[in-house]
């Protein structure tokens, strides 16, 4: 056999054996454990939720933080959505404030089985996120955002402390505010294609003490979306200060997913 020949029998194999593999991925896909992509918000990253990551790995669920550009909602939708494109099987995905925005759009993969909302904003489609608080009660914290020339919001970390994340140790803030990811501010402008709480169960953790959105305006969403409601005296941020019965509540729906 000569040198072409060769070539030609080695990709013709390749070839064959990935056709092979990619008949079997569906089988194998269906019959995978659910897993968890988690949408942090805005003034955060993905470490934001380290601490209930550890909880649900120790449970033995797959676990994929998303790293958001925050420059806008098809931005943020795109990450979700290869985060979730890469998971074996279906997934419960979990939006933190801004992140429920992104979850709501990003929830109409066929892979996603339901929602959990944490501190979250739950627009309709149609609605923005701007469009969606002018109707709901204002928490202070929103008056303590800023802006750079740019156009890029992000909260001093004095603010931080006192708004964001009031229940976590001083040192704990710091760190939240230096790792914090500014978002574009023309984000919450942008409008939601669909609603994915139309047809995906959800759940919802409500923070009884946030001040960045008011806990009334959360028991307004979570009631139109119709989800399982759990209440935590917490901050903006129970994901930081109560993060195992954050868990719980995804641990909850993940146990849902049939």
């Amino acid at each position: 056999m000569n040198r072409h020949s060769t070539l030609a029998a080695v990709l013709l194999s390749a070839g064959l054996l990935g056709a092979a593999a990619a008949q079997a991925a569906p089988a194998a896909a269906s019959d995978a454990a659910p897993s968890v992509v988690i949408v942090h918000g805005a003034f955060a990253d993905g470490s934001d939720w380290a601490k209930v990551v550890g909880i649900l790995q120790d449970k033995g669920v797959k676990v994929t933080a998303v790293q958001n550009p925050l420059d806008s909602l098809a931005g943020d939708v795109a990450a979700a959505t290869r985060a979730i494109d890469n998971q074996p099987g279906k997934v419960v995905l979990v939006g933190h404030s801004w992140g429920g925005a992104v979850i709501t759009e990003a929830g109409k993969d066929d892979k996603v089985a339901s929602l959990v909302y944490v501190s979250a904003f739950a627009p309709d489609a149609g609605q923005s996120v701007e469009t969606l608080s002018k109707d709901l009660p204002k928490a202070p914290g929103i008056d303590h955002i800023v802006a750079d020339a740019s156009g890029w919001l992000s909260l001093p970390p004095a603010d931080v402390a006192k708004y964001f994340a009031q229940d976590v140790p001083a040192k704990q803030a710091r760190v939240m505010a230096a790792t914090q990811g500014p978002i574009k501010g023309a984000a919450f402008g942008d409008k939601l294609s669909v609603a994915s709480w139309h047809q995906k169960p959800s759940w919802f953790v409500i923070s009884q003490n946030d001040r960045m959105i008011n806990p009334e305006a959360q028991r307004i969403m979570a009631r139109q979306i119709g989800a399982k409601v759990t209440e935590l005296p917490t901050s903006h941020v129970p994901q930081q200060s109560r993060p195992a019965d954050v868990a719980k509540v995804i641990l909850d729906a993940v146990a849902s997913v049939k």
